[in-house]
């Protein structure tokens, strides 16, 4: 079975940018392995789970993928958290931290999942801009409105690769995985109620 294409970015994030670079030490052509570099196909760890090697090693792979997301989630939260400005600075400014908070807990889980199943969870700053699926979040942002409309598209477009991902857990037959992202999905659309709520009208 073959992976569903993650969503793509139409703007190139400044890290691909500097990964991609003519000449960088850093490229993308790197030789695999190189530390701090992502590496697909490791082979799995060692473990008595008794979902087939060849799924889990798949499962892994589509897993890693949301992790990735989710960590370049957690990022534009905190970079709305820190630059936010205007009259509802103060309510804007924790309600973007709480939403951090309780990603970094997704984040935590997905990375758990993925080494439960024998994988590597690959989680450094250039594996996340390698992978990431999510849209680039502007740096240039500061009215609160601005950053409600951003955090909220990045929210929404995190919760639709979720939820392909319960349909992609389902058809490799791991009920785990595919509760796990249930439950953050479920998450991830209380706090785009709370973060649109700001802006919607009729």
């Amino acid at each position: 079975m073959s992976r569903t294409a993650s969503p793509k970015s139409s703007h190139p994030s400044p890290a691909r940018a500097v990964h991609a670079g003519n000449g960088s030490k850093h490229s993308k052509s790197a030789v695999a392995g190189t530390p701090g570099t992502p590496t697909d196909g490791l082979p799995l760890y060692g473990t008595k789970h008794d979902l087939p090697a060849a799924s889990r090693s798949e499962i892994v792979g589509l897993l890693d993928q949301r992790l990735a997301d989710c960590l370049d989630l957690q990022s534009h939260c905190k970079q709305a958290h820190w630059n936010v400005k205007g009259p509802h600075f103060m309510s804007l400014h924790l309600l973007f931290d709480q939403v951090n908070e309780d990603v970094e807990g997704y984040v935590d889980t997905i990375a758990e999942r993925i080494v439960q199943l024998g994988g590597v969870a690959e989680g450094t700053t250039r594996a996340v801009a390698a992978k990431s699926a999510l849209i680039d979040y502007p740096l240039a942002l500061s009215g609160g409105d601005e950053h409600v409309a951003a955090l909220s598209d990045s929210l929404s477009q995190f919760g639709r690769t979720v939820r392909l991902g319960i349909e992609e857990m389902t058809d490799l037959s791991d009920a785990g995985s595919a509760d796990i992202l249930t439950e953050i999905s479920r998450g991830i659309d209380k706090w785009l109620w709370f973060v649109e709520a700001h802006q919607q009208s009729r």
